[in-house]
């Protein structure tokens, strides 16, 4: 059976929960089509947890990895697997400088490097595997089972020469500034453990409202994260004096405000004061925006739009030529886990037409959102078109990436009922080159519905990440699910 095309047999009704998007062993991302499904997600309700085909793999343990470690479970201990034994020991060394009278160890499992954590540890061990992104993928999981075939040395290291010379040639740098992870959050961790060698444990600033885990990872992980939503430049200067953070971290733009500050000034308040700063560039994306005469190193998700099948978790850092301590920094990146074989080689055929790709799906993005925002029915309709900041970084002929954010005029009841409605694949992440949807501040901060209230994210926000159906046909779906 070919697999099920989400352009136009979309996995949106009650009887596609669980289903994996795409239709592939390797999906990133996982059908929650009803708002039902995803409070009884968030809820951790067995009947809809049990009927999960696949899930986001950095938030909980893919199919094939849970077959792999199961056995190896003691009674009251998780399993957490890694691609290297270096990326093991630091999750090891994580859980035992925050719990260090319970008990963890180091094993292997057909060869894979592996964390053991008794119960009081793996609250700790879970964190770890989230935040970072270093963790075993779905592709290494199946081939330490005997189902997937082993490609070879050569094969892999040509797949990522071909990625680095892909990325290169975008944000027109040498390939030898770019390092290759296993996730996006893998090319955070790499960040701010290179700002280490400028500005040792110092905590970081975080301007503008973060995605979750950008935040998480510096406050959990490294040596705390302040998060600062200002109003003006003032405000971001005295921070910058008051904190004196190890790096300042921005979104380019924001997710899923879609706003971006204001980069070139806060670059040079920053590099005056000896701090560097770090941009995450996967929702503007480097065909987009330049963001290297400003930002000193850039980290992107390319599991998102790079990629855009969704069945390959993969992430880069970029250290900017231009930055005054790119060679500092250059030679403080360490690939704890680097991207591995087969999932190098699936995300250089995946990304062969990035740059043909991306447009069209940038866009489909402006078409829509500039429709949802003639709809009676939408209350304010979220897009970087919007953003001053991000239009002084676009370079020209550039998109504003593929996503938006909504609001409905009525509130909590009727985004519901229109979320139902909406025939559109729906589940988390983005970039898709098939349009997903999900309730983000549900998803992401459900247990938060208030901070990120006072944050200025609505509880029923909806954010909708733009594919290449046909956007006469897309809007029409749109139409009908707010006309319902």
């Amino acid at each position: 059976m070919s697999p099920r095309n989400l352009l136009n047999d979309p996995a949106w009704q009650g009887s596609d929960l669980g289903q994996p998007l795409p239709d592939f062993p390797h999906a990133v991302s996982v059908a929650l089509p009803r708002w039902r499904d995803v409070i009884a997600y968030e809820e951790k309700d067995p009947a809809c947890r049990d009927v999960l085909q696949t899930i986001y793999p950095r938030f909980g343990l893919h199919p094939l990895i849970r077959k792999l470690v199961q056995p190896s479970e003691l009674e009251g201990t998780t399993v957490w697997p890694y691609p290297t034994e270096a990326a093991a020991r630091a999750a090891l060394a994580h859980c035992q400088r925050k719990a260090p009278d319970d008990h963890c160890e180091l094993i292997a499992i057909a060869g894979v490097s592996c964390l053991r954590s008794n119960a009081a540890a793996s609250p700790h061990a879970k964190a770890f595997w989230q935040h970072t992104g270093l963790g075993l993928s779905s592709r290494q999981a199946a081939i330490a089972l005997g189902q997937e075939a082993p490609p070879t040395s050569e094969d892999g290291e040509a797949a990522r020469r071909a990625i680095r010379q892909r990325l290169a040639d975008i944000h027109g740098v040498e390939p030898d500034q770019i390092s290759l992870h296993p996730a996006g959050m893998a090319g955070l961790h790499a960040a701010l453990t290179a700002v280490q060698s400028l500005r040792p444990g110092r905590s970081t600033l975080q301007l503008g409202f973060p995605y979750v885990d950008v935040l998480k990872q510096p406050r959990v992980v490294f040596h705390g994260g302040d998060l600062l939503q200002p109003q003006d430049l003032a405000e971001v200067e005295a921070a910058l004096d008051q904190l004196e953070p190890a790096a300042v971290i921005v979104e380019l733009p924001s997710n899923p405000l879609l706003r971006c500050v204001d980069l070139p000034a806060v670059s040079a308040m920053a590099r005056a004061r000896g701090i560097p700063v770090i941009a995450d560039d996967t929702i503007g994306t480097g065909i987009n925006l330049n963001a290297l005469p400003y930002a000193d190193l850039i980290f992107t998700s390319l599991t998102k739009s790079f990629a855009g099948r969704g069945d390959v978790m993969a992430g880069s850092l970029l250290v900017s030529p231009q930055s005054p301590w790119a060679r500092t920094l250059l030679n403080a990146v360490i690939e704890v886990a680097g991207l591995g074989d087969a999932d190098a080689i699936a995300l250089d055929i995946a990304s062969r037409d990035v740059e043909e790709r991306a447009p069209q799906l940038d866009a489909h993005a402006l078409v829509l959102a500039e429709r949802l925002e003639a709809h009676p029915a939408v209350e304010r309709v979220l897009h970087p078109k919007d953003c001053p900041n991000f239009r002084t970084l676009m370079r020209s002929g550039a998109g504003h990436g593929c996503l938006l954010s909504f609001e409905l005029k009525q509130g909590r009841q009727q985004a519901q009922l229109v979320y139902d409605a909406l025939r559109v694949s729906k589940g988390p992440s983005l970039g898709t080159n098939f349009t997903l949807a999900c309730p983000y501040t549900q998803l992401a901060h459900y247990d938060e519905l208030a901070w990120a209230e006072r944050c200025g994210v609505a509880a029923d926000l909806l954010r909708v990440s733009v594919g290449l159906e046909d956007p006469d046909e897309l809007w029409m779906r749109f139409q009908q699910a707010l006309d319902s």
